[in-house]
């Protein structure tokens, strides 16, 4: 009875223009008096009534597999679609309009319509989504519609298979130094500071032909045998991004806008550093939210499909994560930060460690949206990030990112490593460091081209 009821309901405009009409030639003949015409009245009724009881009482049953193709792509990117649909009754369907449901970013999915499935036949399906806008959509449920030959009912059924896509931001492929003195420096600067792992204590006693160099003099001490290392664990360089996700630091919000490019750069440097061997740590308003180490930045990618302005009113979290000791202080520090009060500046200055580069990209809203404060406030921050041997990159709308980050990296890497050699007594001459090397990896004008070799 229920599923006749949803019949009911199902009526097509045609089906109830039918009822319609039975009802009116009903009444007529009962003023009337005419039988012939109350005998037509409820023919012309009881059609649509017959057609939402065959509907109701149709029993196909239907398997549904769906594909993407692939299931994790960038903004920009097109996914592809593989839909199998199996007749696993006993009895051949009749016409069925297929439905897939998608996300509003996706384009709202696709429409078929399959003449006749035949007991344990199948059908392929497939079709493209162009993904436009970064987020987690789920693509389905899959609806069937079915129907009576006639067109008067239709009734819609449903699967419960879902499926996840994840639309990163759009990614700049970020180019390493083209400078080999550049690369050499940042090879040096990785050695000796923000290194991560453990030594392997594992040992086995010497063989004739084992190289000296891998005796463990301590096991060896202690043991009264000579011992070497059976190997090392790899280590790697340990990066931290910070990203501000306070919404009052975005005045503007939308597919084009700077928290968008800021969330694509994010990304970028991300990837590049993971593919350069680092562990990378990713920070917004609530402090430590993924940690990617190895060949893929899929965790990293994950976090930022989905991340959006917070209603935060500070970086706490963030910053207690920067002054904790141990961990990943003392590597590389990157900070991506749009309108940022000056108190927010000095306070992020002094968390750079000594020994360590650190780079701020400072995304100016203003050329996105203009605003007075903003423009004051960014002048500030450059300029306390700069005397804190901050390198600084000041972005703007249009801007591409790949075509000054192997600039600004060689300039935070040689900063860095002479940061660390006058920390254990040595220096390193000819090195760019401090405001002028830093205006010159930003590319803002006025510094003197001899200040930047």
């Amino acid at each position: 009875m229920r599923d006749f009821v949803a019949a009911l309901r199902g009526l097509t405009i045609r089906g109830r223009s039918f009822l319609a009409a039975g009802a009116a030639c009903a009444v007529s003949a009962i003023i009337l008096g005419e039988q012939d015409l109350l005998r037509i009245g409820l023919l012309i009724a009881s059609l649509p009534v017959l057609a939402a009881a065959v509907v109701c009482r149709t029993r196909y049953r239907l398997s549904c597999t769906r594909r993407l193709e692939p299931r994790r792509v960038t903004a920009g990117d097109r996914v592809s679609v593989r839909i199998q649909l199996e007749n696993v009754s006993r009895s051949s369907s009749s016409v069925l309009l297929v439905e897939d449901t998608t996300g509003s970013g996706l384009g709202g999915g696709a429409r078929f319509v399959l003449d006749r499935i035949e007991p344990g036949g199948s059908r392929d399906l497939s079709y493209a989504l162009r993904a436009s806008v970064r987020g987690r959509y789920q693509i389905g449920p899959m609806a069937i519609r079915l129907s009576d030959p006639f067109g008067l009912c239709e009734l819609s059924r449903s699967f419960r298979s879902l499926d996840e896509l994840i639309v990163a931001p759009a990614i700049e492929r970020l180019a390493p130094a083209r400078s080999g003195v550049a690369a050499s420096v940042s090879n040096e600067l990785r050695r000796a500071t923000g290194l991560v792992g453990e030594d392997e204590t594992t040992t086995r006693p010497y063989r004739s032909g084992d190289d000296l160099r891998r005796v463990h003099w301590k096991t060896t001490a202690r043991s009264g045998e000579l011992m070497v290392r059976r190997e090392e664990h790899p280590q790697s360089g340990a990066a931290t991004i910070l990203l501000d996700t306070r919404e009052r630091a975005w005045p503007d919000s939308g597919p084009a806008s700077a928290f968008e490019w800021a969330v694509s750069a994010v990304g970028g440097i991300g990837i590049h550093l993971v593919r350069g061997g680092y562990r990378v740590r990713l920070l917004t308003d609530r402090g430590p939210v993924t940690t990617t180490a190895g060949a893929t930045a899929s965790g990293l990618l994950d976090e930022l499909a989905t991340l959006v302005p917070a209603d935060a009113e500070s970086l706490h979290p963030a910053l207690t994560a920067l002054r904790r000791p141990g961990g990943d202080r003392g590597g590389l520090l990157v900070a991506v930060l749009g309108h940022t009060e000056t108190a927010l500046a000095t306070t992020l200055a002094g968390l750079r460690a000594r020994r360590a580069p650190a780079i701020a990209v400072l995304v100016d809203v203003t050329s996105w949206n203009p605003h007075p404060s903003a423009a004051a406030d960014l002048i500030s921050t450059r300029a306390v990030l700069t005397r804190a041997g901050w390198a600084v990159l000041v972005a703007r709308q249009g801007m591409s990112l790949a075509s000054v980050w192997p600039r600004v990296t060689a300039v935070a890497s040689q900063s860095g490593y002479a940061g660390a050699r006058r920390a254990v007594g040595g220096g390193v001459g000819g090195g760019v460091g401090g405001p002028a090397g830093a205006a010159w990896a930003a590319g803002q004008p006025g510094v003197p081209r001899r200040a930047a070799r």
